[in-house]
């Protein structure tokens, strides 16, 4: 299966683009015939290697999939077709998967007379809170067409930041697993091999071989002990992360730790404004939107700066007054709200405000690459060198006194 993108016009005359999976070109156009649809482009997706996303087994819903059906869903309700024959059509594209399951399910309850709002409501770990508010402002203005292809944006755009940012640790974090597995194998077979060899020489060993011999000891004692600590960790954390009392100790820290910690913060602040400029252009109104998004940013300090600042709006302080309260929120930020309040244009002044911040996230990740890779190289070689040195300094000793 290959990914195509295809542009068809819509209701409107306008030219509206997809993506769809099929073995071929001729497939995609028959696929497209069947729905009323002509194409007038097929152009397949180029993907590299290193690009396509690694499932492992896994049949839930990816992101990807779900952005790519999001905008197939747009495109085909936009030309015309019924929302429960889109939705068909989706389903039996995506058949066998996660997501093909949930898409039969929501096309069921459609097709029983239920909104798809509250269609897909049922599925909430396949589809965002944000999601929801938008589809079902898209119902009550009637531009669910709109609203879709605007929902699709957004769940690309967020694929794109946590793309960026995966790619920025992935080379830290595997050069520190890699120095660890080395200087766990140095210490488990290296070592003991100069320690018998040590203890024919007869004197007494330099203080540096002594502590590395002794944490070569302790390490045999303690990596059975060690690995199950660390798979237990790894099991608790991924089960537990997400729970209230861990976040609300986990989160504040995470904002204060060195270089991550503004990283972090900016993503949130992208994330903030970003869905709060979609979903006021699309007219959901200020006060539910807010009770959305704030749950969306991925951290409970600004969810909760948030919700302070929805209490204020609620009770008739405009945003950009209830934002000057918070200072987890920067000034440019709050001076932007308040220029687009006062201008008419909020949405348009906050899609600005998470474009720069998205500008800045992947600046800060390039930048983090780029300063991470000589430090972790000069730690590695001072721990690896360090040990190395303490291994041969007995041997040098015994040089010396032979001369």
């Amino acid at each position: 299966m290959q990914t195509f993108e295809y542009t068809v016009l819509g209701k409107n005359g306008k030219p509206v683009s997809g993506r769809i999976e099929a073995p071929d070109q001729d497939t995609v156009a028959a696929r497209l015939r069947e729905l009323g649809l002509n194409a007038t482009t097929i152009e397949p997706v180029e993907s590299s290697g290193l690009n396509r996303e690694i499932s492992f087994g896994r049949k839930g819903a990816k992101p990807k999939e779900v952005a790519v059906a999001v905008r197939q869903l747009a495109t085909m309700v936009n030309a015309g077709l019924a929302l429960p024959r889109a939705l068909s059509v989706l389903s039996s594209q995506t058949e066998g998967s996660g997501l093909g399951d949930v898409l039969k399910a929501v096309e069921q309850d459609v097709s029983e007379g239920e909104a798809l709002s509250f269609a897909l409501a049922k599925h909430p770990r396949v589809f965002s809170p944000v999601t929801l508010a938008m589809v079902r402002a898209g119902e009550d203005g009637g531009f669910l067409d709109e609203v879709l292809l605007a929902v699709a944006t957004t769940l690309e755009k967020e694929i794109a930041l946590k793309r960026a940012v995966v790619g920025a640790m992935t080379y830290p974090v595997v050069v520190v697993c890699l120095a660890v597995g080395a200087v766990a194998a140095m210490l488990l077979f290296v070592v003991p091999i100069f320690q018998e060899q040590f203890e024919g020489l007869g004197q007494e060993l330099p203080l540096p071989t002594q502590m590395l011999i002794g944490l070569a000891d302790i390490m045999k004692v303690a990596i059975g002990p060690l690995v199950l600590a660390i798979v237990g960790g790894t099991w608790w954390w991924r089960k537990h992360r997400n729970d209230e009392a861990v976040r609300r100790r986990v989160d504040p820290v995470k904002l204060k730790v060195p270089i991550f910690g503004s990283l972090m913060s900016k993503i949130a602040l992208s994330r903030f404004s970003g869905n709060l400029a979609t979903m006021s252009r699309v007219g959901v109104p200020v006060v539910p939107a807010l009770a959305t998004v704030g749950a969306t940013s991925g951290n409970v300090v600004v969810e909760d700066a948030v919700g302070r600042v929805r209490e204020g709006v609620q009770g008739g302080t405009a945003l950009g007054e209830a934002l000057e309260g918070e200072d987890i929120f920067p000034p440019m930020l709050r001076q932007m709200v308040a220029v687009g309040e006062d201008s008419g244009a909020l949405d348009t002044m906050l899609a600005k405000v998470s474009g720069f911040y998205d500008q800045e996230v992947e600046t800060a990740t390039a930048s983090l690459t780029s300063v991470l890779e000589p430090l972790l190289i000069v730690v590695i070689g001072v721990i690896v060198g360090g040990m190395l040195i303490a291994l041969y300094m007995p041997i040098f000793s015994i040089a010396d006194a032979v001369q």
